[in-house]
């Protein structure tokens, strides 16, 4: 075996593995006992030794990734030996070469418990998370049951993602660097890892957007040595000012991030020269503990003396730390040349943290109840009771992570932390869910306030709930965090469903006194006909008695009546146009090249099957037929890369063509009677036809692969549509 992975390896992975070996090496060895060493060496020999297949199927090599996680935790985070044996450890449990309990046995439970939380995060990761809700809920779930795993997964993201730069799989790469800014650069931030998050944002944009990226980074070395000369030029009268005053200190001067430039560029709608505070002075002062805040302090007022500060950009993280433990003081002043320049005040205690986020002072296991504890608890909560899009629910992660903070104390003088903007509604919902939904003001400082008080840091809070109060549809309005927000909504929609199962049993009960069989998908044809978008709103009106469930069903009955003339066909009777059957353009829907050339042949490609409507080109293969791709194909990048000289005009021609075949991924609720409701919609479109459908089950969702002929895009939206109201149904989406 070990003869087998060793040739499977290249010279340059070879070379790159021996280095790397020896680099954790010398940083272990200052570190941990001779003990340690060997059996750290071990299990990365046996990784190595035991390993069936040395590359993934994206074919990065997995011993240099498990050695630069390691290396690379090992410099940034300072682990201690569990996590580095849980690295190096993975990637044969991961293949079944060892198995937790044998881990448990040899290198004891806390990092067999370690190896659990890694492979059940990997259970959920790089599964297409932007698609599949239910994917990307599981995944933050399991990095929220132990923050050393999430750690670890930040860190290997980030080794992920220097390792990918000109992969061939640009789908991929794309969907690589879309979960790392969404999440990993999220938690990096949350947890006080800003080196990290800063540069998993940057690659993120230069993977999504390289153009950008380049340009703003070209720009960057056109002005360094400007820059620089402008930095030593504020920075050089403080010094002598600070030394004077008989502090000792530090003074760097580093260019903001790519990515934060670029976001700047676009709030501020300016180009790069519109930037003014493209960099940050930071001034480490070293400094006893007792004297970390004066210090600080000393050091602003010298500084304000010398250059106009700008008060409306203060940001004091000393008096108050933020809650992943990060002390800083900020200030932006007008220096030379009229220009802002921000500058951060800390001690070299603060700067370790600053650093490295919590892991510089994390206890790795054990004690619980501190302020991380409280935001991972607000992040199941936020996970467990989100109903909306996976979409939002990153957006909503995004907030709840980016978001300012305000302080405020319960009357026993319990500290809340609550974002910027909060009202009395969302600290109720922040104390206890029931507290929030039977809230109806507070007293804030000793004065009575309604629900929609805004609440400042410093506040006094006592909540005031009544038995009969409960939330309402304009709660909505009134809340900014993401688990209030949830929590009413859950309510609300509870008590929908309450209502709606009342209305469907009179609507039953009248239907079984009438000797009536309600049919599913015609009540469901008839719901949608009388403008409700959800079943449930619908019963809960009938409920509400503002339907009449016995003129509901004089109407289905005359639904019931109407015979369809139309011509009825078998699935095994259906012929389908192939979409690789050849066409001439002369007598064809589509225009090829310019209007003087005809009589190209041409067929329409498998890999994206476009339909009537879509952006399409076309590409000239060598057997001289002309393959219609449309412009969003998975292969069009590549094409446009690497043979933009056989690509060629393709526009439709204005009349709708034949019916094609189009391949759909639908995702929901492993609901009894779902898949009738879905395969019922689409039999009564008139221009759609439903050639194949499988379905796979589990844990009580389904997901199902649909191949529907329609003859254009407009048809096909129409029936996306219709099929989104069917209840239980999460998503849908076009291959």
């Amino acid at each position: 075996m070990e003869n087998t992975v060793t040739d499977a390896l290249s010279i340059m992975e070879k070379r790159e593995i021996i280095s790397l070996t020896h680099q954790i090496r010398g940083y272990i060895q200052t570190r941990y006992s001779q003990q340690e060493i060997a059996s750290f060496r071990e299990i990365m020999r046996k990784s190595m030794r035991e390993s069936r297949h040395p590359h993934d199927e994206k074919n990065i090599c997995k011993a240099i990734v498990t050695l630069k996680t390691a290396l690379l935790f090992a410099e940034e985070i300072e682990p201690d030996h569990n996590i580095l044996v849980a690295i190096g450890l993975y990637p044969i449990v991961k293949e079944g070469i060892l198995s937790i309990d044998e881990a448990k046995g040899a290198w004891g439970e806390d990092v067999a418990g370690l190896l659990k939380g890694l492979t059940s995060v990997d259970r959920f990761s790089n599964k297409n998370n932007v698609v599949n809700q239910d994917n990307f809920r599981g995944l933050l779930l399991s990095l929220a049951d132990d923050i050393r795993v999430i750690i670890i997964m930040i860190v290997r993201n980030l080794v992920l993602m220097r390792s990918i730069n000109h992969h061939p799989d640009d789908e991929w790469v794309r969907n690589v660097a879309f979960e790392a800014s969404c999440l990993y650069a999220q938690l990096a931030h949350r947890l006080g890892l800003y080196k990290i998050k800063g540069e998993l944002e940057d690659l993120a944009l230069k993977y999504t957007n390289r153009e950008i990226y380049t340009q703003i980074a070209h720009k960057l070395n056109e002005t360094k040595r400007s820059r620089e000369e402008y930095i030593k030029s504020f920075i050089d009268p403080v010094k002598r000012k600070l030394q004077e005053a008989g502090l000792k200190f530090d003074i760097k001067g580093r260019t903001k991030s790519i990515s934060s430039i670029w976001n700047k560029m676009k709030k501020q709608k300016v180009d790069l020269q519109g930037i003014y505070d493209l960099f940050a002075i930071r001034v480490i002062i070293d400094t006893p503990r007792e004297k970390e805040k004066s210090d600080c302090w000393l050091a602003y007022s010298i500084l304000a003396d010398m250059y106009i500060a700008n008060p409306a950009r203060m940001k004091d993280w000393i008096s108050i730390p933020k809650s992943n433990g990060y002390e800083s003081l900020h200030a932006t002043v007008m220096g030379p040349g009229s220009r802002w320049v921000e500058v951060q005040f800390r001690t070299k205690r603060m700067d370790l943290v600053a650093e490295k986020g919590l892991a510089a002072h994390w206890r790795y296991k054990g004690v619980k109840g501190d302020s991380t504890d409280q935001w991972m608890n607000n992040i199941r909560d936020i996970l467990e009771t989100a109903d909306t899009g996976p979409m939002q629910l990153m957006k909503d992660m995004r907030m709840d992570v980016y978001g300012k903070e305000v302080f405020a104390f319960t009357p026993k003088g319990d500290l809340f932390r609550l974002a910027s903007g909060a009202t009395v509604l969302d600290f109720a919902f922040q104390i206890h869910t029931n507290v929030g939904a039977h809230c109806t003001g507070a007293v804030v400082n000793g004065q009575h306030r309604k629900i929609t008080y805004r609440i400042n840091s410093g506040d006094t809070v006592e909540i005031l709930t009544a038995a009969n109060q409960s939330p309402k549809a304009d709660w909505l309005n009134i809340v900014v965090s993401t688990k209030a927000r949830n929590k009413i909504k859950q309510s609300l929609n509870e008590e929908l469903q309450r209502r709606a199962d009342l209305g469907k049993e009179i609507l039953e009960r009248r239907a079984k006194n009438r000797k009536i069989e309600i049919e599913e998908s015609v009540l469901m044809k008839l719901v949608s006909k009388s403008g409700y978008k959800y079943a449930n709103e619908f019963f809960a009106d009938m409920a509400d008695e503002k339907i009449d469930p016995g003129k509901f069903l004089a109407t289905y009955i005359e639904e019931t009546s109407l015979k369809n003339e139309g011509p009825k066909v078998s699935a095994e009777e259906f012929q389908m146009k192939r979409p690789d059957d050849e066409l001439q353009s002369k007598s064809d829907v589509l225009v090829i090249g310019e209007k003087s050339i005809n009589g190209l042949k041409y067929k329409f490609a498998k890999c994206c099957a476009p339909i009537y409507g879509d952006d399409v080109f076309g590409f000239i293969s060598s057997d001289g037929l002309v393959k219609i791709h449309r412009c969003d194909c998975p292969n069009a990048g590549n094409i446009r890369e690497r043979y933009p000289y056989r690509m060629i005009k393709a526009d439709w021609s204005g009349k709708s063509g034949d019916m094609l075949p189009v391949s759909l991924r639908i995702i929901g609720n492993d609901d009894i009677g779902i898949v009738a409701n879905i395969t019922s919609i689409i039999s009564k479109e008139m221009n759609a036809n439903l050639r194949n459908i499988s379905v796979d089950s589990h844990d009580g969702m389904f997901q199902g692969m649909l191949t529907v002929a329609v003859p254009d895009q407009r048809q096909l939206n129409t029936l996306l549509k219709k099929i989104k109201t069917v209840k239980g149904v999460k998503d849908i989406q076009r291959l």
